[in-house]
């Protein structure tokens, strides 16, 4: 092994290591519902979080899942953001972008459960990837308007072309770099906004901070990956700072950001 992927190697160790470490921590300081006590969160986390029902739409997001894992078709990757956690290659084959890099079942069906409860009209996705997230939401609420945007031309490509094939029109896929597109953004406003395509402290930093003039009362922020890295921690621990933010949940891979006026700063750790 030459000193470079020496390097390399060390860097992936030390952040998996950080991360059950993180785990570890979350899990000891964590709670479930009977540690809330605002009435808006603990329905939101009962009811939605929570919620055990078997949705139909469950078994189109597992079909779609299905049908990337068993796709023969390699894109050329253009990578803006920090990286697949495992994927190094410029050409990815989908059946591993899929397994590597998009959002889990687990993940897709909350987005699902929490765009039917809050009835998102206006989403923005900072990183479409194959779109499983961005499909999730648009089962959520046909009638939703998303914005999806992705840094990678043949990512962005491809999720559209899918989307084509099942007949979901409420999605636009918008394709480039997140600080050249947030600014050009048409809506005054959104419902929800999902923070996954760079897993960066100053990035991520950025990126919050510019889409605050995008907030009203009853927006929310979520934020993948928030124990990443040692970076993304901080950049989460930042935004939980932030004047503007009121309540904040960390449920370990998703963190929760709102701004009801008429919320008691708060953080919770809810497991799922």
């Amino acid at each position: 092994m030459n000193r470079k992927n020496l390097k390399k190697y060390i860097l992936i160790v030390n952040k998996k290591v950080y991360q059950i470490i993180a785990y570890i921590k979350f899990l000891i300081n964590s709670t479930n519902q009977h540690g809330v006590h605002s009435p808006f969160i603990y329905n939101f986390v009962t009811k939605c979080l929570y919620d055990n029902v078997k949705y139909t739409a469950y078994s189109k997001l597992k079909a779609y899942r299905n049908h990337l894992k068993n796709s023969k078709t390699v894109i050329e990757i253009t990578d803006l953001g920090e990286g697949s956690k495992t994927l190094n290659s410029k050409k990815r084959s989908v059946s591993k972008m899929i397994q590597a890099s998009s959002s889990t079942e687990k993940e897709s069906k909350l987005l699902f459960r929490i765009t039917q409860y809050f009835n998102f009209k206006s989403v923005l996705e900072l990183g479409t990837s194959l779109g499983m997230g961005t499909y999730a939401i648009a089962l959520g609420n046909k009638f939703s308007n998303i914005s999806t945007i992705e840094g990678c031309p043949n990512t962005s490509d491809y999720a559209k072309s899918k989307f084509q094939d099942l007949n979901i029109q409420n999605a636009a896929f918008i394709k480039g770099d997140f600080t050249s597109i947030i600014p050009t953004l048409q809506d005054r406003d959104f419902d929800f906004i999902i923070f996954d395509g760079h897993h960066n402290k100053a990035a991520t930093i950025q990126y919050f901070e510019s889409l605050l003039s995008k907030v009203h009362n009853e927006t929310i922020f979520v934020f993948d990956d928030i124990y990443w890295s040692k970076g993304m921690t901080e950049a989460w621990e930042y935004i939980k700072a932030h004047n503007i933010v009121t309540v904040t949940i960390d449920c370990f891979h998703l963190g929760f950001v709102f701004f009801r006026k008429e919320q008691v700063k708060e953080h919770f750790k809810i497991r799922l």
